[in-house]
């Protein structure tokens, strides 16, 4: 299977892996690609990129738990393939817990009975390795216990069951993408960022970096174009229908190690300020990825370290803008 002439609809495709999977995707040759996104975090900016390579981009400013508008849209552009990255993101779930998840089990709910209807053909959903929580015991495979701590983790969780339940009960076509800590530029540095833009932002403005907890809590980071990659391949290879596969890098990588080499990076002299455990903080995270190798051919492309310098640059020049 190919993309190439292919009508593909990206959710959340203003946003973060959103737009680096569209730039990826322009690579495949599609008939069209659409972006549905309702700009809660998404930026028009991050697609600048993509607009200058693919002239006939749309672009639709719209909520895609909406099913009636999801649906016009769909019956207007004729598309093959959803890849699904609409989403609430975790750090919400600690302000607004009941509204995260029910918003994000609605995207799911949507894509699913639009794909139930036949509205399109194949579905690539992004869930999050925030659905297993803390590892038990060494690097998670997908049969790892679902053991969540947020809201977030359990509509992403919840959101996974789902389309498990169409693809039996109605015989969707679907496959779901678990990535792991993606980092890379244009993550979004302001409301409900993540560590890295966080830690970049507050060294560049002077200030001292912040480590919550003890800072040897640890995470398995990906370089988004990776995992941009990663989910057409799974798109590409139908043994990966009805399945869930992690993306990661295999490697665990502490918050403290992290924020100390931001601020080496950055030529920060302040000493970290450590403040209480985040509600919910996942405490461990590594990714046990056998079976996207074995399926896919899946392989890191970019070290962290080589990522991180990448994404660290990129805000030193993008910052604020």
């Amino acid at each position: 299977m190919n993309l190439k002439n292919k009508s593909v609809l990206v959710t959340g495709g203003a946003g973060f892996i959103g737009s680096h999977l569209v730039d990826s995707l322009i690579l495949e040759e599609p008939e069209k690609i659409i972006v549905v996104d309702n700009f809660f975090l998404g930026k028009n900016e991050n697609l600048a990129d993509a607009q200058k390579n693919y002239n006939c981009l749309k672009v639709y400013d719209q909520d895609a738990s909406d099913y009636e508008k999801m649906k016009t849209i769909l019956d207007t552009e004729g598309i093959d393939v959803i890849f699904d990255l609409a989403v609430i993101p975790l750090p919400a779930s600690l302000d607004k817990p009941e509204w995260t998840f029910k918003h994000n089990l609605d995207l799911t709910v949507t894509m699913c009975e639009l794909a139930r209807n036949d509205l399109f053909k194949t579905l690539i959903h992004f869930s999050s390795s925030e659905a297993y929580g803390t590892s038990l015991s060494g690097p998670m495979d997908e049969n790892h216990p679902l053991n969540g701590t947020t809201t977030y983790a359990a509509s992403k969780a919840a959101g996974d069951l789902l389309i498990f339940s169409y693809c039996k009960t109605f015989g969707i076509d679907a496959s779901i993408i678990r990535p792991f800590n993606n980092y890379g530029p244009r993550q979004n540095e302001k409301s409900y960022a993540g560590v890295i833009p966080l830690t970049i932002k507050r060294v560049l403005n002077g200030m001292a970096p912040v480590i919550f907890g003890d800072g040897k809590q640890t995470r398995d980071y990906l370089y988004v174009t990776d995992t941009a990659n990663a989910a057409i391949e799974i798109y590409k290879h139908k043994n990966t229908r009805n399945r869930v596969l992690n993306i990661a890098s295999g490697r665990e990588v502490s918050i403290r190690y992290l924020i100390e080499y931001i601020a080496k990076n950055l030529g920060c002299h302040h000493k970290p300020i450590y403040e209480p455990t985040r509600p919910g903080d996942v405490r461990r995270h590594i990714a046990n990825i056998f079976l996207a190798e074995d399926l896919i051919g899946f392989h890191t492309s970019v070290k962290f370290e080589d990522g991180l310098k990448t994404t660290i640059d990129w805000y030193k020049k993008n910052m604020g803008n």
